[in-house]
């Protein structure tokens, strides 16, 4: 606030100045002379006109005596009006000088009021030239001073906020403490700094994480896999169809429990892409035995795939069939028709339930993350086998493609052929 009124005082100042320059360079000069000294001058001259040999100047004034003829009788100083007409010229005061009523002569006095009123002049004009440029010399350096303690701070602070909300942390606020700022600016890269520190944390949180659902993934899947081998030999075993009947079920519902299980570990990753996908040569006699172990309550007749080689990551491949088997199992819980076709570079598998399929309007989010169709409201289920399933297709270099069909939903798996 200080700063602030010394500003505007000088700036008032300044302004200040200036109109008084003006107005004093506009003034008009004023000629006039001192009565009582011409008259003076009058009345010694008068008395010494003819003995001017002893004629002593009293006065401030200097002056020009000429005779009746215009002859020059004496002056008190070079530089002077010698005539009439010059002293007309210049303004003089031309005065007559009579003796006996008679006149004799003239007084000529010098009117020294122009050259007065030049002087000051110069004199004032220096000397607000050189406040003013004072001034002007202070004002500029205020406004520096102000450039480098203020303005270039808070464009390094807009500098800084930006870096922050692009998430670069990494990189101080620099800072000048004895700065009138300094404080302030401190105070910004203590937060960067806390927010730093927080980041950090959630990332060690996150995988603290990960790593705990990975290890109960692990815990549980292992007793599932003995689960689902106990009743693998008790089906192989068995002569009793409801007991076989039993241990099918069983059996399903131990690879129902294993693909949950391995969804909820994808959901826990940040980027999908943390998951491997390494697609190689597989046969096509290959990619239907996938599809039959993804249908292991046996609604579908897989057909032969035409012989082939496809280019696909196995492991992958069986993931995406389980969960589109999986999702016809949960909601249509209908037959289900599948079909192959061999075409010039693909392979296209499609896969339709007896369902109805969904609303043409949820058809393009069906892929996304945690999306699911109305149809799913009573049914568990986190939304995320379709969202896994396109991205495993994507990275084998095929399409999967979701529309409802003349029954159901239909999904294609489009794989391409090896070295196409």
């Amino acid at each position: 606030m200080k700063k602030q009124a010394f500003l505007i005082g000088v700036l008032l100042v300044l302004i200040a100045e200036i109109i008084t320059l003006i107005v004093f360079a506009m003034q008009t000069p004023d000629f006039s002379q001192d009565s009582v000294a011409v008259n003076e001058v009058m009345q010694s001259v008068t008395e010494d006109f003819n003995a001017l040999e002893q004629h002593k100047n009293t006065t401030a004034l200097d002056y020009v005596i000429l005779d009746e003829n215009g002859n020059l009788l004496y002056k008190t100083k070079s530089g002077l009006s010698e005539s009439v007409n010059a002293a007309i010229t210049h303004r003089d005061t031309i005065l007559d000088i009579t003796i006996d009523d008679t006149a004799v002569g003239k007084v000529i006095v010098f009117n020294d009021g122009a050259q007065t009123l030049q002087s000051q002049k110069q004199t004032a004009i220096i000397v607000l030239s050189v406040a003013i440029a004072v001034q002007g010399g202070i004002f500029i350096g205020y406004a520096v001073y102000m450039h480098f303690t203020i303005i270039r701070p808070f464009r390094k602070l807009k500098g800084f906020a930006e870096r922050v909300a692009g998430g670069n942390l990494d990189i101080p606020l620099e800072m000048d403490r004895h700065n009138l700022f300094g404080a302030f600016t401190e105070s910004f890269d203590i937060m960067r700094s806390e927010l730093k520190k927080a980041r950090i944390a959630e990332a060690q949180a996150n995988a603290s994480k990960k790593e705990l659902v990975a290890k109960l993934s692990h815990d549980i899947k292992t007793p599932v896999a003995s689960i689902k081998a106990v009743s693998e030999v008790g089906l192989a075993v068995s002569d009793n169809e409801r007991d076989k009947a039993n241990y099918a079920q069983i059996i399903g519902k131990a690879d129902q429990i294993n693909t949950l299980v391995t969804n909820l570990f994808t959901a826990t990753l940040e980027e999908l892409q943390q998951l491997t996908v390494t697609p190689t040569n597989i046969a096509s006699k290959q990619v239907k035995t996938l599809i039959e172990n993804a249908d292991y309550m046996h609604r579908a007749a897989v057909p032969d795939i035409p012989e082939c080689l496809v280019y696909a990551d196995s492991l992958r491949l069986q993931q995406v069939f389980d969960n589109i088997f999986a999702n016809s199992y949960k909601y249509a819980k209908t037959d289900i028709i599948v079909t192959a076709q061999k075409n010039q570079n693909t392979v296209d598998v499609v896969i339709e339930d007896y369902g109805g399929g969904v609303l043409p309007e949820e058809l393009p989010v069906l892929k996304e993350k945690f999306k699911r169709g109305s149809n799913s409201a009573n049914t568990e289920g986190a939304g995320l086998g379709l969202y896994i399933s396109d991205y495993f297709v994507k990275e084998m270099g095929g399409e999967m493609k979701a529309e409802n069909g003349e029954r159901g939903l239909k999904v294609t798996v489009t794989l391409a052929l090896s070295g196409k």
